[in-house]
């Protein structure tokens, strides 16, 4: 509504059954007052994304009911108060303070003592659900030896991944960012933004991140069994991805960009589907990784963008519109289930498209496939429906929603004559 003034000078003291006070993006500046502690019944507390400068004040801490505190995108500085230690129903935390960036979301009820290290004033460390030890930077300094190369598991664009075995036995990925400028910076944000505000079973699980001066990395869940693009890059590996493995895999994929798309508010974007982007655990169950490059496609936005992506997953649209929606994921997903099924990008398979073409050519001849394999119709239905995702025309293809649904009800999606695609 754009409130455009002080916060002090509401009165906040004839509010005192208030239990939502969402001010958020209303070009608000001055300091937050201490009077807000008089709003005792408050639940849910939204300063964000407004010009408040000062410190956070250590009143806060006793409004005890609040179960979300966003005070991000603001020019606050100063210390986090301890006080803030008192909101123990706080579910979700954001906070934005000069030199510091601290978002936590608390993912299990039962947990009373979630940690947020702050070292010096300098950096931070957030963590949830893999114990209690103190200190955790230094924890996971010491697990990689100061992130000695032996420890490395993958390399990206701006980023090395490794290994990090706690003193707890727990193992996590620690992705650090390589390099500086604002596309890093902004690629650290956007990983940050986008996982601490979703939660799906087929999303890599974010159990914290650091930001120091010297450099930023993150930490997820370990996926033991690595990424799909290494496994179909390997022919040894590959034979371990039999067809219903397969079919999972895509429908585990789809359900995830389906949740992006349908079920998050804003919805987000990924951008950069690719297989090496999707991890799988001990169980063969995928995970998407890497949203380093997503977007919240909030509402009355046009959406433009810089062409972002991985050459070969990236829309075609992409070339000459550049306006980011939730196609372009469809896309890229359609390339992603035919690479699967194909044991290799499907690049070549893609160009020379026909009617004609069997399916015997789309198929991984590393793993054989027979006509009177029971689940024939689900691999053949994968193949139809990626083949209506990389659609040039991205009215034409189904949303990822309508997707999911016919992966995971295949009877609704009848394929006549299995023959005639012999």
């Amino acid at each position: 509504m754009g409130l455009e003034g002080k916060l002090e000078t509401l009165n906040f003291s004839a509010l005192p059954s208030l239990r939502v006070l969402n001010l958020s993006d209303n070009h608000l500046h001055g300091s937050i007052p201490a009077a807000m502690s008089s709003l005792s019944k408050l639940t849910s507390l939204d300063l964000s994304t407004n010009n408040l400068t000062g410190t956070i004040p250590s009143e806060l801490g006793s409004l005890t009911r609040l179960y979300t505190l966003y005070l991000d995108q603001n020019k606050i500085s100063g210390s986090i108060p301890s006080s803030l230690g008192n909101l123990t129903r706080l579910q979700s935390l954001r906070l934005s303070v000069v030199g510091i960036t601290l978002v936590c979301y608390k993912r299990d009820k039962s947990i009373a003592n979630d940690s947020c290290e702050e070292f010096a004033g300098k950096h931070f460390f957030s963590i949830w659900s893999v114990g209690h030890e103190k200190e955790l930077f230094k924890v996971i300094l010491g697990a990689t030896e100061n992130f000695d190369k032996k420890y490395q598991i993958g390399v990206g664009a701006h980023s090395i991944v490794y290994k990090a075995t706690l003193p707890s036995g727990i193992t996590l990925a620690i992705k650090k960012l390589q390099g500086e400028g604002q596309v890093v910076e902004q690629s650290f944000q956007n990983e940050i933004q986008a996982l601490t505000q979703i939660r799906h079973r087929n999303i890599v699980r974010l159990y914290g991140f650091c930001s120091t001066t010297k450099f930023s990395f993150i930490a997820y869940e370990y996926m033991e069994t690595g990424s799909l693009g290494a496994i179909l890059r390997s022919r040894e590996r590959a034979m371990e991805l039999d067809w219903v493995k397969r079919v999972n895999i895509i429908r585990d994929i789809a359900q995830d960009l389906s949740y992006l798309h349908h079920d998050c508010a804003p919805p987000i974007v990924h951008r950069d589907i690719t297989c090496n982007n999707i991890l799988l655990d001990e169980e063969y169950k995928a995970c998407v990784s890497d949203f380093g490059i997503s977007r919240m496609l909030e509402p009355n936005s046009s959406h433009w963008s810089v062409l972002a992506g991985t050459h070969g997953y990236m829309a075609p649209e992409l070339a000459y519109v550049m306006r980011v929606t939730e196609k372009c994921d469809v896309y890229s997903f359609g390339v992603v289930a035919l690479e699967v099924m194909h044991g290799i990008h499907p690049g070549d398979l893609i160009n020379s498209l026909s009617l004609s073409m069997l399916v015997k050519d789309v198929l991984d001849p590393r793993i054989p496939l027979h006509m009177v394999d029971p689940f024939i119709k689900e691999v053949l239905g994968v193949i139809l429906i990626a083949l209506q995702c990389i659609d040039t025309n991205p009215q034409s293809r189904p949303t990822m929603e309508q997707v999911s649904q016919r992966l995971t009800y295949p009877k609704s999606f009848p394929i006549s004559n299995v023959h005639c695609f012999h």
